[in-house]
């Protein structure tokens, strides 16, 4: 073997011994980190005991607000609600409505003042007319399908839809009336069964401290029970708030869409409808508004009875005596209670009987009256046209007058919530089930028209968010016939849709001008009338 052949091999011995040693190196801090990495695993806790879950057993006692939500939630439900916007002006004050106008849209910072205030917060001008959506909340009274709710829930609504939480649908719902000077409203629900109604409490029990439950669908999260105590009652100063609202102060958490559902007691019992927040923020801040169930109930059960409430006036306005204006008025007529008129309307009951602005109204029907409330409760309950007789101060001596009682509405159109200048409806209106207003077809019209078909009506009008339009039926399209049994006139419309109920297919066969030349060509459509 050469020198160069020994020192090669030499090299080539070198290099795998180095070779081997650095492999089992390798090896053996692999193992030694893998050690020390378990052992740091087994060992980051060192004495920890691992927790165990027991298995889920119902609580032997149970959790009386639970219990609540179990029997109440049933009866609680969620109102939507869809309409065309009409122009509004910026609230006022920091009282607002707890329901969120036009809920499922979120554009920002304007939409967030929109949703929670109600109006535009940055000036006075009319908001954007567009549809939209509120939503709110509403609580069975009658296993008939009768729900009471907040009047601003469905003030001005095209359409109303109600959800049960134990239930996936929604469900077709119609004013039965409204009071827009207690804010309570009474709809009906129709094609769902096994409805549970909520029981009713009352409210004159109710004592500050009291638990107080409220459930309903703050920001559409159906269902939402918060608790709070009744933090104080007789509230009648709330900003916006009418002479016939004298609400229970709650710390109960209410936010937008708790409108029109129910405040509880512990013994889950309605004590309440809740109505309003006073907020700077529009949302919770503790006080919460409910108007106390007793007075919803009268107003229920008088809409029920008549479809809408009437009330006495005598026609006065007055400043309430616990304000500070109201003590010094009634100290400078020398007496320490009464009612302070203001001013009386012209040609109402109270001018009519000589009662003057300035007199003091201090009795009525040998009942002394110490303060506004007692006026009001006295007047409003007493049958339109009977007489009271009515003692007064004037001028530091006791006068009797004879008033007879006349209707609030007629004498206060404006508070009523009523509008003078709004008309009766159109006639041959169809709007209670399809959503269309419809017309006679005059031959004249017909001939002009270039319809060759006899029969049918005229569709002048397809309401918003109405069965109607989901199905596509269009404003001057001409109605043959409706299942096919022929329309010749508005009546036949209405007699056939009184032969309908909820959960029926209906058919309707229209002509519908195509193309630019305008010809008339016949057309089916056809839906499922609301539940």
């Amino acid at each position: 073997m050469s020198f160069v052949d020994k020192l090669r091999r030499e090299k080539f011995l070198s290099f795998t011994l180095i070779l081997f040693t650095l492999s089992v190196g390798i090896v053996i801090g692999t193992l030694i980190n893998s050690g020390v990495k378990a052992a740091k695993d087994n060992n980051a806790a060192p004495g920890a005991t691992p927790l165990v879950v027991p298995n889920a057993v119902p609580s032997s006692s149970e959790n009386q607000f639970a219990k609540i939500a179990k029997e109440a939630g049933p009866s609680v439900v969620n109102i939507t609600t869809k309409y065309e916007p009409k122009p509004q002006t910026q609230t006022r004050g920091r009282r607002r409505q707890a329901v969120p106008d036009d809920d499922q849209n979120d554009n920002g910072m304007q939409d967030f003042f929109q949703r929670f205030f109600g109006g535009n917060p940055f000036g006075n001008g009319p908001e954007m007319s567009q549809r939209g959506e509120a939503l709110g909340s509403g609580v069975v009274v009658d296993r008939a399908g009768y729900i009471l709710t907040n009047n601003h829930v469905v003030d001005k609504a095209d359409r109303i839809q109600v959800k049960f939480a134990d239930d996936p649908h929604e469900y077709e719902a119609k004013v039965v009336g409204v009071d827009s000077s207690t804010d309570i409203a009474v709809i009906h629900v129709e094609g769902k069964s096994d409805l549970k109604p909520a029981k009713i409490g009352n409210s004159d029990a109710v004592e500050v401290g009291d638990w107080a439950i409220a459930i309903g669908s703050p920001f559409a999260y159906q269902n939402t029970l918060t608790v709070g105590v009744i933090s104080a009652k007789q509230r009648n100063n709330v900003e916006d708030a009418s002479e016939f609202q004298h609400f229970l102060q709650t710390d109960a958490a209410i936010n937008p869409g708790n409108s029109g559902g129910p405040l509880l007691n512990i013994r889950g019992e309605v004590i309440g409808i809740n109505t309003a927040i006073l907020s700077r923020s529009g949302g919770n801040e503790g006080i919460g508004f409910a108007l106390p169930i007793n007075t919803a109930a009268k107003v229920y059960n008088e809409i029920i009875k008549n479809g809408k409430v009437t009330r006495g006036s005598i026609g006065i306005t007055f400043t309430p005596s616990e304000t500070e204006q109201g003590r010094a008025l009634l100290k400078s007529a020398g007496v320490n209670e009464g009612v302070f008129v203001q001013d009386v309307t012209s040609s109402g009951p109270a001018e009519k009987a000589g009662i003057k602005p300035g007199d003091v109204i201090v009795g009525i029907g040998g009942k002394p009256i110490r303060e506004g409330n007692e006026l009001i409760d006295t007047v409003t309950e007493t049958p339109v046209g009977s007489n009271l007789n009515v003692s007064v101060i004037r001028d530091g001596k006791r006068q009797a007058f004879n008033v007879t009682v006349g209707d609030f509405a007629q004498i206060h159109p404006e508070q009523a919530g009523l509008n003078p200048e709004e008309g009766p409806a159109k006639p041959g209106s169809t709007q209670a089930r399809f959503g269309i207003t419809i017309e006679n077809l005059a031959e004249a019209r017909r001939d002009n028209l270039g319809i060759k078909e006899k029969g049918g009506v005229l569709i002048s009008e397809v309401q918003s968010n109405s069965f109607a339009e989901d199905i596509g039926l269009r404003q001057g399209d001409i109605l043959m016939s409706i299942n096919r049994t022929p329309v010749n006139s508005p009546e036949d419309v209405v007699r056939i849709q009184g032969t309908l109920k909820p959960g029926d297919a209906v058919a309707f066969r229209i002509l519908r001008q195509q193309g630019r030349n305008g010809s008339w060509s016949s057309a089916f459509v056809a839906g499922t009338l609301p539940r």
